[in-house]
């Protein structure tokens, strides 16, 4: 085999990556998506930014801008920050991308100044433009501007230079489609257990017992009767989450191929062990059917982008009336889906044991093997967890720092040979 033909080999198996949504998207006040951020210069290089040094480090393509402002500037229009610090301080050699219609948002009214916002946009040091609908508009927009100069050809230029330079990388011109020699390699077997790794390092022990003298797991695999319940527990789509197959996500177990938790659960424990599934139980059921323990699992639904805005983070009916109706009458494990923590603190007094969870996606087995002692929990906090919303937003190292679980927390469990 030639060089060149290494080369195309390489770039078959690649994709350009994307660093996004710069910068400081996450930051922004009460958490409203493309709200504003407001902070130092200092905060947000040392908040904010990281990300993109290691990514720039690492050799990503491509750099989306964020929705939101920062200190009331849109970013979509920030050439001190697109242009001035990614481009000339950084040296990022890729290109640069708007956002969904990005452009069109820079003015209070959204396309209140289409003209305007190409000018701004562009001169602020975007180089490709996301137009989902009447592109030709742009173009006419553009090739005005670049006519009469309110956007120096130069500016086109370094743009231009800068996405050829991306797709000469990745072989785009010797390969301008997918490679569908590859399509076994998705959803492989070999993936799926990649997933169902991550799924178990991620998962996060808050809870574990009274004391670490009496903890509830791991779950012993053999016993008599076990309860599962939990609008939560048989529901690829809500481990899932948004912006998966679908953009808002949605619920049900149609959506794609992979084991919920409960099949996880029934696939882990012994043969003998008998699992009784019912979504939301009344305390009778539980008090009068003497099961060894209960798994409950409960959670947000999937949002994606605006859809997820929420001032109150509450885990929706019927899942607090689930956690009292169980954990008041047995032994209980509740795991939390969902995309950031909730407010749990009500609950907690009655809950043994509590595993944040996040969007494990479709291998929930990864959840199974963690829960009966096949591995230890490890994973850590990467965020507080808040007691009251009343407390946001609240960072490590603040005066008033008192949360639920700090930054970094996770308790730990030890693998065991025979359950």
């Amino acid at each position: 085999m030639c060089c060149q033909d290494l080369l195309i080999s390489f770039h078959r198996k690649n994709v350009a990556a994307c660093a996004k949504h710069y910068v400081g998207d996450g930051g922004t006040i009460r958490g409203i998506n493309e709200n504003n951020t407001v902070i130092s210069r200092h905060g947000l290089l040392s908040i904010h930014m990281p990300g993109y040094y290691g990514a720039i480090i690492k050799g990503v393509s491509t750099v989306m801008v964020s929705f939101s402002s920062w200190n009331g500037v849109k970013m979509h229009a920030n050439r001190e920050l697109v242009t001035g610090f990614l481009k000339n301080t950084l040296r990022f050699r890729g290109f640069v991308i708007s956002d969904w219609q990005g452009i069109d948002k820079i003015t209070p009214v959204r396309h209140g100044n289409y003209t305007y916002s190409i000018q701004a946009g562009i001169n602020a040091g975007i180089d490709m433009v996301m137009v989902p609908y009447n592109y030709t508009e742009f173009i006419d927009g553009l090739t005005y501007l670049v006519k009469n100069k309110f956007i120096p050809i130069s500016r086109i230029d370094d743009a231009v230079k800068r996405i050829l330079r991306v797709k000469f990388q990745i072989g785009l011109f010797e390969n301008p489609y997918a490679d569908q020699s590859l399509v076994h390699e998705l959803g492989s077997q070999a993936h799926r257990e990649l997933a169902r790794e991550a799924v178990r390092k991620s998962l996060v022990l808050l809870k574990n017992g009274e004391s670490a003298d009496e903890p509830l797991l791991p779950l012993p695999k053999k016993t008599s009767k076990i309860l599962v319940a939990g609008t939560y527990a048989d529901d690829l789509g809500y481990q899932c989450g948004g912006w998966t197959i679908e953009w808002q996500g949605t619920s049900g177990n149609n959506l794609t191929i992979g084991t919920t938790i409960l099949t996880a659960i029934k696939n882990t424990v012994d043969p003998t062990t008998k699992v009784v599934y019912k979504e939301n139980p009344d305390v009778d059921f539980v008090k009068f059917n003497a099961f060894s323990y209960a798994i409950v699992v409960v959670g947000e639904p999937p949002y994606a982008e605006s859809v997820g805005d929420n001032l109150n983070l509450t885990i929706p009916q019927p899942g607090p009336s689930i956690i009292t109706n169980v954990c008041g009458a047995v032994k209980c494990v509740v795991i939390v889906i969902s995309g950031r923590p909730l407010v749990i603190q009500p609950y907690l007094p009655s809950i043994d044991a509590l595993v944040a969870a996040w969007l494990p996606g479709t291998e929930a087995k990864g959840v199974a093997d963690v829960l009966f002692g096949d591995y230890g929990f490890t994973g850590k906090l990467s965020q507080t967890w808040f007691k009251t919303v009343e407390q946001l937003p609240m960072n490590y190292g603040d005066g008033h720092y008192d949360p639920l679980f700090p930054l970094g927390f996770g308790l730990t469990t030890e693998p065991v040979k025979t359950n």
